[in-house]
C-alpha cells in the first residue's frame, strides 16, 4: 500500500524556484523553477532576445536567450532560458532553468523577481522529491543523487553514478518481478486448490525462495561492509604486541600519529586518522596487539574488546605480521587463512630487519623505517576497496536506510520455505508478501512521510 505524504512534505501544486548551482562565485549561475505555473511565471521575468516567444504555444524544450530585469541597481542582465514545457523534465512537470553570471547577489536578486511572480523558495531536496513521486526515480537513485553531491573521492562518485544509474534499483526490480510471479503461481494454485493443477512444484518453489534469499543476504552483507553512516571506509591493522602495527600507520600516514615503542603494548585505546590511497580517502585504524592473557575487567583486556569491535567494523583488514622473528601460533594461524576473502590482507612489518624477505609467505613486504611497500600497500588497499564498492554499487545513506529492511524480507523468505514445507502453500504465500512489502520500501514502492523527510532534509535548497 502507497502511503501519500502530506502536504507538508510536497505540494507539488506549487511552482517552486531556487538557487541551483553552487553557493560560491563562479562564471556561471542557474536558477531552477519548477511546477504547473513555470511557463507563465517565467514569461513575466524573462525578456527573448530574438523574435517574439508565443509562450501559450510552446510544447517542445526551448534554449533561448535573452535577458531578465532585476530592478535597480542592477538593472537588465543577460540570461539564457532552458525551457521544458511539457512532461519531458527532470520532475515531470513543466520546469526551466535561467543561466546567467554566477554572481551570488545576482542570483539572489533573479530568485527574489521570481517569487514576486509568484513562485515560493524550494524546500531542500524538493526537486528531487517530485522527481521521485513522478515515477521519474526510485527511491535509492533519488539517495544516489545526494550521493553525487555528497562524493568526497573519485570512488564515491563512481558509487554514486553507478546508483543513479540503476545499480541498485535494477537488480532489485528484477528480484521483486521474481517475487511476484512466484506468488502469483501460489495464489492461483490457492485459487485452484480442488482441481488436480499444479502451477509450481514444490522443488521449484524450495530453490526460486533459496535463491532469492540468498541474493538479499548478499546484498544486506554487501551494505553492512558499506557501513551504516556516512562514513569513510575503515581500514584496521591488526596483529601481535610489538608487531610494528603504530610504525606501519605513521608511515602510511605520513606523520607521527600513533606512538611508537620498543616496549609491547604501547597502544592499548585505537588511534585513528585519514589517509588518501590513490583515488580514495580511507579511516586507517590503529588497534592494540592481539593478546588473550589478560584478566577479565582489566584495561588491558578492555584493550582487547575495542581491537575487536574495531575489527568487526572493518572494510579492510590488514593482518601484521612481524617478518624479523618467527611467526608466532596466531600469526601462522591468520597465515593459513590466505585467500579466505578480499577484506583480509597480510602485511609483513619490519622487512628491512628480516635475514631472508624470501622465506616469508604471500602478503605485501614493508618497512617503515625505509618506507619500501608503503606505496605498494596503498595501491592494494585502494584496489580492495574498488572492488568492494564496484560489488555494492550503494551509497553510504542507502546502505543505512535499507539493510534492514533486506534482512527482514530474508527472513520472510526462509520462513516462506519452512511454510511451503510443514503448513502449506497459503502460509507460504503471505511470507512472500512481507518479503515484497520490505523490498518495496527499499526502493520506494512503499513509502511513509517520515522516511521521506529523513531522505529529502539531506539535501541542499535547489536539488
Amino acid at each position: 500500500m502507497i502511503t501519500e505524504p502530506s502536504s507538508i512534505v510536497c505540494d507539488t501544486a506549487d511552482t517552486i524556484a531556487a538557487i541551483a548551482s553552487a553557493p560560491a562565485g563562479g562564471y556561471r549561475g542557474i536558477v531552477r523553477v519548477a511546477g504547473p505555473g513555470c511557463v507563465p511565471l517565467v514569461s513575466l521575468v524573462f525578456e527573448p532576445a530574438a523574435a517574439e516567444l508565443c509562450w501559450s504555444e510552446l510544447r517542445a524544450p526551448q534554449r533561448v536567450a535573452g535577458r531578465i530585469d532585476v530592478g535597480q541597481p542592477l538593472g537588465q542582465v543577460p540570461a539564457e532560458l532552458l525551457l521544458w514545457p511539457g512532461k519531458r523534465s527532470y520532475t515531470r512537470q513543466p520546469s526551466a532553468e535561467l543561466h546567467t553570471i554566477g554572481s551570488p547577489p545576482l542570483l539572489e536578486a533573479i530568485l527574489a523577481r521570481l517569487c514576486q511572480a509568484g513562485a515560493r523558495i524550494a524546500r531542500p531536496g524538493e526537486f528531487t522529491l517530485r522527481a521521485f513521486l513522478a515515477g521519474r526515480l526510485d527511491l535509492t537513485q533519488a539517495e544516489a543523487v545526494l550521493g553525487v553531491i555528497d562524493a568526497r573521492d573519485r570512488g564515491e562518485l563512481d558509487v554514486a553514478l553507478a546508483q543513479l544509474a540503476g545499480g541498485l534499483a535494477g537488480p532489485l526490480g528484477a528480484l521483486r518481478d521474481r517475487l511476484l510471479d512466484l506468488l502469483a503461481h501460489l495464489e492461483a494454485g490457492l485459487d485452484f486448490v480442488d482441481e488436480d493443477i499444479e502451477f509450481i512444484s514444490a522443488g521449484d518453489l524450495d530453490r526460486q525462495l533459496l535463491d532469492a534469499s540468498r541474493q538479499i543476504d548478499a546484498l544486506a552483507d554487501q551494505m553492512q561492509r558499506r557501513g551504516m553512516t556516512n562514513s569513510l571506509p575503515r581500514v584496521v591493522l591488526i596483529g601481535e604486541p610489538n608487531a610494528g602495527k603504530s610504525s606501519l600507520f605513521n608511515a602510511l600516514r605520513g606523520t607521527r600519529s600513533a606512538l611508537v615503542s620498543d616496549v609491547a603494548g604501547t597502544t592499548r585505546d585505537y588511534v585513528s586518522g585519514v589517509v588518501r590511497c590513490g583515488q580514495i580517502e580511507v579511516e586507517l585504524i590503529d588497534t592494540a596487539g592481539i593478546d588473550r592473557r589478560h584478566a577479565e575487567g582489566s584495561i588491558d583486556a578492555a584493550a582487547q574488546s575495542v581491537a575487536h569491535a574495531q575489527g568487526e567494523q572493518a572494510a579492510l583488514t590488514l593482518v601484521c605480521v612481524d617478518a624479523s622473528r618467527p611467526a608466532t601460533q596466531w600469526e601462522r594461524n591468520q597465515l593459513s587463512r590466505v585467500g579466505d576473502g578480499g577484506e583480509r590482507q597480510i602485511v609483513w612489518t619490519k622487512c628491512d630487519l628480516a635475514s631472508d624477505v624470501s622465506a616469508t609467505a604471500d602478503g605485501i613486504h614493508t618497512s617503515s623505517y625505509t618506507r619500501k611497500g608503503i606505496e605498494e600497500l596503498k595501491a592494494a588497499i585502494e584496489a580492495a576497496l574498488s572492488q568492494q564498492s564496484a560489488e555494492v554499487a550503494v551509497v553510504a545513506g542507502t546502505a543505512a536506510r535499507c539493510r534492514e529492511s533486506l534482512l527482514l524480507a530474508a527472513g520472510s523468505l526462509r520462513r516462506a520455505r519452512n511454510a511451503a514445507v510443514e503448513l502449506g502453500e497459503e502460509f507460504a504465500a503471505s511470507e512472500v508478501r512481507s518479503a515484497l512489502d520490505d523490498l518495496g520500501r527499499v526502493v520506494g514502492a512503499v513509502y511513509t512521510d517520515d522516511v521521506l523527510d529523513r531522505i529529502f532534509s539531506r539535501f541542499c535548497i535547489g536539488k
